[in-house]
């Protein structure tokens, strides 16, 4: 690798925003492969052992494949080994730490001998597996392409609060089966009557874009509704407090935003009757475009910024120049965008992310919790460009 090690007498130290370079041969890398490899095994380890606790349903079949095991057993000696590699080469010894830590934790449990337990079928709360595939997908795909094709170079992997989002990607990914239920049941309970089941009759290739129109129209609404009300602005105004654009930022939701959009999206789709093939297709594209259009890469995509959804396209939507507010709320396609009248892409990417003005969003993940139920002033009417428009003394509707 590279023989540059920690001078002698330097302070071991932990952190993860560092000075040190993060090029090969300065342990930067062994150290995040180091940690996630050790997240991996041991998110894999307890998903096996406790199936009741930690394994999403859908991934029973995986925890049951005969390499299980090799996978497991690689995936923790990399750990070790890359773990030590990196704690010798850096003064920071945060990632090294991590990775070490869980692998050993890990293998306190079983390790890749972990005896498979018996799953009875029924839903665990947590998806500790789920949020190990996905951490491994995203990262993997991501983290490559935005080093590769960056739209901003000089914005590190760990950049500021990084930490935040991790938690929230963790949260997501966690809670599958509770967001599940709190979405998916409550909408084929009350809509069940009016269900149409002929859609889902059609061939596939009709039904997926069909669907992506019908959830994007109202997604669309719903996502404008977030910023035009006072009392839901707040919890939107989580995710607009990022101020730096990578594939983990999107993660940044609040869970009643999460809830109240999921939950609302999925109105159209089941009561269409749209088939549960169709379905899984569409799941799969709007996890990866809603990552994809927050990451930190420099495509734009021209010919295609007016059919679909783009990093540029959304990149404006988090911007903090004030042309942009309350623009771009389509998720998939600008056409409603275009159709209603918040569409806005000039020909260069925003200079600045986050909330425009009274940036008063808790930086830490349990403030931010809290942070939409706080008492607010009421609202006052004021003049503004000849017509009248609300808006609250704390500028609730300035981001």
């Amino acid at each position: 690798m590279d023989s540059e090690s920690p001078q002698p007498g330097t302070v071991a130290r932990l952190a993860l925003e560092t000075p040190e370079p993060t090029a090969i041969g300065h342990g930067f890398i062994s150290g995040l492969i180091s940690a996630l490899c050790g997240v991996t095994g041991l998110g894999v380890v307890l998903a096996v052992r406790y199936p009741q606790f930690f394994g999403f349903a859908e991934l029973r079949e995986l925890r049951s494949m005969a390499y299980l095991p090799v996978f497991i057993h690689v995936a923790l000696v990399a750990s070790f080994l890359l773990g030590t590699l990196s704690a010798w080469l850096r003064t920071n010894k945060t990632l090294a730490l991590v990775g070490i830590t869980f692998t050993l934790a890990a293998s306190l449990l079983g390790g890749s001998q972990v005896a498979v337990a018996h799953d009875d079928g029924r839903p665990a709360w947590l998806g500790v597996d789920f949020f190990v595939l996905n951490l491994l997908l995203y990262s993997g795909v991501f983290v490559p392409l935005e080093r590769w094709f960056a739209l901003r170079a000089d914005q590190p992997v760990f950049r500021r609060q990084w930490p935040i989002d991790l938690i929230y990607f963790f949260l997501n990914s966690l809670l599958i089966e509770v967001l599940s239920l709190l979405t998916v049941k409550p909408v084929a309970i009350l809509f069940d009557p009016v269900r149409i089941d002929a859609v889902g009759l059609l061939p596939l290739v009709v039904q997926v874009p069909a669907l992506l129109l019908a959830a994007d129209f109202t997604q669309y609404w719903v996502h404008r509704a977030f910023h035009a009300s006072r009392w839901l602005w707040p919890f939107h105004a989580i995710h607009h407090s990022i101020e730096q654009m990578d594939w983990l930022a999107g993660s940044r939701l609040h869970l009643v935003d999460v809830i109240v959009t999921r939950g609302l999206t999925y109105v159209p789709i089941f009561v269409l009757g749209f088939s549960e093939r169709a379905l899984m297709v569409y799941v799969f594209i709007v996890a990866v475009q809603a990552t994809f259009i927050h990451a930190n890469v420099k495509w734009a995509f021209k010919p295609l910024q007016r059919i679909v959804v783009t990093p540029a396209f959304h990149h404006w939507h988090h911007s903090a120049e004030p042309q942009s507010i309350d623009k771009n709320f389509a998720v998939h396609t600008p056409a409603w965008d275009l159709l209603f009248g918040t569409y806005y892409l000039p020909g260069r990417w925003p200079e600045a992310y986050g909330l425009a003005h009274h940036r008063d969003v808790p930086a830490r993940w349990s403030s931010q919790f809290v942070y939409p139920f706080r008492k607010r002033p009421p609202l006052r009417v004021e003049a503004a460009t000849g017509s009248a428009r609300q808006a609250s003394d704390s500028s609730l509707r300035s981001r």
